[in-house]
Formats: structure tokens, sequence, C-alpha cells
């Protein structure tokens, strides 16, 4: 029986994506190979247990959601990740796939809306990005940023426009960063702030969709499972 190793699974508001503000089962998944300045889940880096994949959606039908999300670390570091959204989707939940974009993304089952997280320099991991995965985006799969200054933000509108990428995807997410302490694998990086952001997108005229981490707005951004 497949298993995959779980970091948490839990029930509440989608913080980002065009679903922003919906409610949402969220399944982290763990493990991940990058160490982004900014991350907010370190945690999930080794802590987990293996649960089948039966188990997994005995779960997630606990609550009165048809909204799931896979999260991480990288989901798609564990490669029975695909069985679980394809079994998922043949029940009739709406699956969200949330990728660093550093790994392949073109033998996700076609249902699945996949998020894909573009690394800026500010990241420390922009030499990751697997580029191929542009060629594979569909209308329904969203693009992700997240800026720390200007430079990451001036590359995002030429990768934006290099690659096409508003004829690929309805959806192109900008998410400035918040301050994240320095961590035992990660180096930490200071707040953008969402204004100054705003004022950029507006002064460019950008066609994008600026985000903030709404579940940090609601609990506090330290909380697990929120």
């Amino acid at each position: 029986m497949a298993r995959l190793l779980i970091n948490e699974l839990f029930f509440s508001i989608q913080g980002e994506s065009s679903r922003l503000g919906r409610p949402c089962v969220f399944v982290r998944l763990r493990g991940c190979h990058l160490r982004c300045r900014y991350c907010d889940t370190e945690y999930a880096f080794k802590e987990g247990e293996g649960m089948e994949i039966d188990e997994i959606i005995e779960r997630i039908s606990r609550w009165p959601c048809r909204l799931v999300e896979l999260t991480g670390g990288e989901p798609l570091l564990q490669k029975p990740v695909h069985e679980l959204m394809r079994r998922l989707c043949d029940q009739g939940w709406t699956v969200l796939l949330e990728t660093s974009g550093a790994c392949p993304i073109d033998t996700c089952d076609e249902r699945v809306v996949r998020i894909v997280d573009i690394k800026t320099p500010g990241s420390g991991e922009s030499e990751r990005n697997c580029w191929e995965n542009v060629e594979v985006l569909r209308r329904t799969d969203e693009v992700k940023f997240v800026i720390t200054d200007r430079a990451d933000y001036e590359w995002m509108r030429g990768v934006i426009d290099r690659y096409d990428l508003k004829d690929r995807v309805d959806t192109i997410l900008v998410s400035p960063v918040n301050e994240q302490a320095a961590g035992t694998e990660i180096k930490g990086c200071a707040a953008l702030s969402m204004r100054t952001v705003a004022e950029w997108v507006l002064e460019d005229g950008l066609d994008v969709l600026l985000q903030p981490q709404l579940h940090k707005a609601i609990w506090d951004p330290s909380t697990r499972g929120a």
C-alpha cells in the first residue's frame, strides 16, 4: 500500500492563490530540497510520519470541504503523491498542488490546479527553477512570485515578458515577503511592505494578483495548522 510522509493535515482558510479566503483542507508533505531565505515552514523539512493514502483520504473526508491543497515542503519529491492527487480528483475534490517549481510538473493529473512558484534571486534558490515547467502550463494553473525587494520585482517583470506568462495562465500571483527570522537551515529575510509593491504594480499597470498571506493576518504568523 502506497504511503506518504505527512507533516500535518488540517482544515483552515486558504491564505493565498485565486482561492484566497475559501475554506480548504491542507495536506503538508514532509521534505524539501530547497532552502529559501524566507521559508516559513522549516519544520516540514524533517518532521512527519508515514500515512497510507487510504488513511489520508479518510482524514480529508472528515471536513465539510471539497477543496484540497497539497503543499510542503515539496510534494513532488514523493512519487506516491500522484496517486493521492488522482484518487482525490476521481472522488470529486478540487485539488491544488503548491510546488516550488524546482521539480517537473508534467506528470501531474491534468485535473490538478498546479500553483507553480518561480524562485526569484532574493530567495537564494533561483538557479533551481525548472524552466521546462513553463512549456506545460495550462490556463487553469497559477504562477507565483515571492519578491524580497525592487530587484526581485524587476526580475519578475522580465520573466513575465520573456516567457509570455500572461498568455499561458490566467493568474500570476505576487507575494511580498514577510519578515522571517533565521532558522537552523534558513538565513532569514526582512519584510517587504504590501503597500510598496502595490504602488509598483499600479505604476506599471501590471496584470497580476497581489496577494497577502491571509492566514497570517487571521492567526499568529507562527501558528502551525493555520
